[in-house]
């Protein structure tokens, strides 16, 4: 078998509109939310029968952004983004099949029309598509003993705060995003720059739903110093 195709299930809907800025660890980030529309033929309610049982599932996917883009080697963030592993030893998107596996919270099954899943913990950039869907098993997936080569611990974690341009216009946007506040300290708080960046000066910007978040970083602090949305500029 020389050629294997496959065909999305459905496509993901989720506030990440770049590859900046999306949790490296989808766990620490858990209102980061997601939905999935299955489509048609397995949209039906009998192909997600008993998964409501589950409370943490596998998403398998496609890398949509980063395909023919493999390297044999790659620069993970957690080596300083200098240091080199084969690209097998790592979960680089720039793989020779672009193919992930995210694990997720499973929330919400509505099956009135169709089948629309909901999901918390999400690290996927919006539109991703998705090729299957397994429940996550803990006794026989959780192994505690296991070796994490380099990624020895979760990552050093941030505290995040508000200038008050940003806190004014944080509550006017939590009128449609009531946890955009949570959402934002969990996805800073992980840092999101490049591994060799450390000018705290130095302004990034992100897309998160229709705004764009423009922030600083210092050593122990990200500073949200603006949050602009699409019409009005504020």
């Amino acid at each position: 078998m020389s050629e294997v195709s496959f065909s999305p299930i459905g496509f993901l809907a989720t506030p990440f509109r770049d590859r900046f800025g999306i949790p490296r660890q989808g766990q620490l980030a858990p209102h980061a939310h997601g939905q999935l529309r299955l489509l048609r033929p397995y949209d039906r309610e009998e192909a997600v029968r008993g998964l409501d049982e589950f409370s943490h599932v596998w998403l398998s996917f496609v890398f949509h952004r980063s395909a023919d883009q493999w390297s044999p080697t790659v620069r993970p963030p957690r080596l300083g983004g200098n240091a080199r592993v084969g690209v097998f030893a790592s979960r680089s998107p720039f793989r020779p099949n672009p193919l992930g596996l995210s694990l997720v919270e499973l929330l919400a099954i509505d099956t009135r029309a169709g089948v629309l899943l909901t999901f918390g913990g999400v690290d996927l950039l919006d539109g991703t598509p998705v090729l299957d869907i397994k429940p996550y098993i803990p006794f026989a997936e959780s192994q505690p003993a296991a070796r994490a080569g380099f990624v020895a611990g979760p990552p050093r974690q941030l505290a995040v705060e508000f200038s008050a341009q940003a806190a004014a216009r944080l509550s006017v946007h939590e009128r449609r995003w009531p946890d955009l506040a949570d959402l934002l300290r969990e996805v800073l708080a992980q840092d999101p720059r490049p591994a060799y960046a450390d000018d705290p000066l130095r302004h990034y910007g992100f897309r998160l739903y229709d705004l764009e978040i423009k922030w600083r970083c210092t050593a122990t602090v990200a500073i949200v110093e603006d949050i602009v949305g699409p019409s009005s500029g504020a």
